[in-house]
């Protein structure tokens, strides 16, 4: 599923469970970046980490409400864009660690919506207490998944650098960076 493909206890209506098998390694032979990459793609920094414990998985979809957040299983078979990397925090992760980089390829210049999960507990799926969530223009979240020309950046015909804050549970209800690293 990707992140998040279902958000738990007010934070998104469930979505419809596809029936198409979830495929753990869709979209990642296209997105891995390769050394000195000058084409497409995006160099994401990752900040405000919590901390270094887990995998990132980043992701990229089309840049529109109806694609932004579906099953990749879908997009793949309807034949649209999604590229997804996902790295130990370990190995991504600045010194200080609240830092992380990571490339994905891109099929060409454009406006892509994008996500990052920070999944501490590794259990490869979105928990509300535990895991981190950023997307690409840093919107603030609130109650639902942010609209996806909040989460969307735009890529030009090389690597192009994107920041993107990661957001942690605060509170009941409440999403957000972390205040003090």
């Amino acid at each position: 599923m990707t992140i998040p493909a279902l958000w738990t206890i007010g934070i998104i209506a469930a979505a419809a469970v596809p029936t198409i098998p979830s495929t753990p390694d869709l979209g990642k032979a296209e997105a891995r970046c390769r050394p000195g990459e000058n084409g497409p793609s995006l160099l994401l920094d990752i900040v405000g980490l919590k901390d270094r414990e887990g995998r990132l998985k980043a992701e990229v979809y089309p840049a529109n409400d109806q694609d932004f957040l579906q099953d990749d299983n879908i997009l793949i078979s309807q034949g649209k864009t999604f590229r997804r990397v996902e790295a130990p925090v370990e190995q991504v992760a600045t010194q200080n660690g609240h830092v992380a980089q990571i490339c994905i390829r891109v099929p060409g210049p454009g406006r892509y919506a994008v996500s990052v999960l920070h999944d501490r507990d590794g259990n490869r799926k979105f928990g509300l207490s535990v895991d981190g969530v950023g997307f690409g223009g840093n919107p603030k979240l609130g109650m639902g998944k942010p609209k996806a020309a909040a989460a969307t950046m735009i890529v030009g015909s090389g690597p192009t650098r994107g920041r993107i804050i990661m957001n942690y549970r605060r509170g009941l209800l409440s999403f957000g960076p972390i205040k003090a690293l």
